[in-house]
């Protein structure tokens, strides 16, 4: 049977989609300024979980 695809680990998902990443370039950016104008409550994944 082959592995499971979905392997959580919660540093990794917070450095992928986290606030900070999402920062650091102009499309992510961009994806605060659309989730910020729908008032979205979470920007982003929770930034310090682990």
């Amino acid at each position: 049977m082959p592995k499971r695809t979905w392997n959580p680990k919660k540093r990794k998902r917070v450095r992928t989609h986290g606030f900070l990443k999402r920062m650091k370039s102009l499309s992510g950016r961009a994806i605060l300024q659309r989730r910020r104008r729908k008032g979205r409550k979470k920007l982003t994944v929770k930034k310090k979980p682990f």
